[in-house]
């Protein structure tokens, strides 16, 4: 099963939920070669909670996941902390509902989590936490100790972070998750179709469950693969992006359909 563990259903987090776009994204990925991916949408994007109502009333269900546009849905959900750095989470909808609730219960209005109150929080749920491109500008989560970097499931290998900081990328997330002795996820960050494939995994065994996940994780029997064209995916990528934020600012709409005749 190729599966993409860090990917988001919206072109930027200030910008309202569109059913087109999203439905779009997933169509694009199945077009891609992307069996499954995990829909890691920021915590506090615009919209949150519509994405995932529209998902979970419109697609069928199977296991821990959803079935849409073809593609098999992992919930999940990228959260910030007060060090600087983000954290992927993966789970049940409920779960992933109910832990992102609970976050914002916590939170103050001006300031993220600390680590040593979110790390904990998080892991009281039934999830995979990840740490998310740790070697990207602004992201402290190597910076953490060690007991708390601890709490981590896996070490994000990210598709932007491939394509703009180069292939060295790869070799450092390998030796700091060898450091910790914990797996490495491959998620390509998209916002913007074009980014899917980038980078992805492909595991030996379909599973539709998060304990299933987690034990074929493990088990360790999948392999990461980088796109040759991982530069040009991602420069392609956040070239239209920019594009579309623009168009909705001059007061178009972002979700304007791509279509080449």
């Amino acid at each position: 099963m190729f599966i993409d563990t860090h990917t988001h259903g919206k072109l930027a987090k200030n910008l309202p939920f569109s059913e087109q776009f999203t439905i779009r994204l997933f169509q694009e990925a199945k077009k891609r070669g992307v069996e499954a991916l995990c829909l890691t949408e920021h915590f506090n994007t615009r919209d949150f909670d519509k994405i995932y109502a529209y998902i979970h009333d419109h697609y069928p269900r199977e296991g821990d996941t959803f079935l849409v546009e073809g593609v098999r849905v992992f919930p999940g959900i990228e959260v910030d902390m007060a060090e600087g750095g983000h954290n992927l989470v993966i789970g049940s909808y409920e779960t992933i509902i109910a832990l992102r609730e609970e976050i914002l219960r916590q939170e103050s209005s001006t300031e993220f989590l600390p680590a040593a109150r979110l790390f904990p929080l998080i892991k009281q749920y039934d999830v995979i936490f990840g740490a998310a491109h740790v070697f990207r500008k602004g992201c402290h989560n190597l910076e953490l100790p060690e007991e708390l970097i601890a709490y981590y499931d896996f070490f994000d290998l990210n598709g932007k972070d491939m394509g703009v900081l180069g292939p060295n990328n790869y070799q450092k997330v390998m030796e700091v998750a060898a450091y910790y002795d914990k797996p490495v996820l491959a998620g390509s960050d998209t916002h913007q179709y074009l980014q899917y494939g980038s980078v992805t995994n492909h595991f030996a065994r379909h599973f539709q469950t998060i304990a299933a996940f987690r034990e074929e994780m493990h088990q360790g029997d999948y392999e990461i693969i980088v796109n040759p064209a991982v530069a040009e995916k991602v420069e392609g990528a956040n070239l239209v992006k920019k594009v579309l934020k623009q168009l909705q600012r001059q007061g178009g709409s972002y979700d304007f359909p791509l279509d080449i005749e």
